[in-house]
């Protein structure tokens, strides 16, 4: 069966440069010292995504078990946590504001394709995630999306649009449950 001619088209675009492509490869090779750091070693692993060109802030706890696409393009702030197995596919700029947390499993994905073009390039839109907001077990983060402050987002749910600060959201798609009590 031949393939659409929309496969051809996207995989003939050139979707990265040279220099991302020679840091992605490096990020390859050293990410096994991340992944088998003993899981107390923040500052180390705080260290190895500095190195590569992440923004990270004090106090800041990555998982070793977390996988991240490419640590340029996350600023993890002050106090903030990313938990076991989390994913950050960074194609685009993850930001966590100060104390954010990521629970284990969940997926923030910073990458899609735009579906309006036959070609169906490469997008790579930010995601946000406000001060002191709760990204909960198994959730999905869409492209594009931002976390309003103190926001959650409930284990499993998909976000695919912001979330307004201090409210509660569930399900698939994402629907506000309730407000946050302060």
């Amino acid at each position: 069966m031949a393939e659409p001619c929309w496969v051809n088209q996207n995989r003939a675009v050139p979707k990265w440069t040279l220099k991302e492509k020679l840091g992605r490869v490096m990020w390859a090779v050293a990410s096994p010292l991340f992944r088998l750091s003993p899981r107390p070693i923040w500052g180390w692993r705080r260290v190895m995504l500095r190195a590569f060109g992440a923004t990270v802030g004090r106090d800041v706890h990555v998982y070793p078990t977390v996988r991240i696409t490419i640590p340029w393009n996350l600023t993890l702030s002050d106090g903030c946590a990313v938990g076991d197995h989390a994913i950050l596919y960074a194609l685009g700029s993850i930001t966590l504001g100060p104390r954010a947390t990521v629970s284990q499993y969940a997926h923030l994905c910073a990458g899609s394709h735009d579906l309006s073009r036959p070609d169906r390039p490469l997008t790579k839109l930010p995601i946000t995630l406000r001060e002191d907001v709760w990204i909960a077990a198994d959730a999905f983060v869409g492209p594009g999306v931002t976390i309003g402050v103190g926001a959650v987002v409930g284990a499993r749910a998909v976000a695919m649009k912001d979330v307004p600060a201090g409210h509660v959201v569930a399900g698939n798609p994402a629907r506000i449950v309730r407000k946050v009590t302060p």
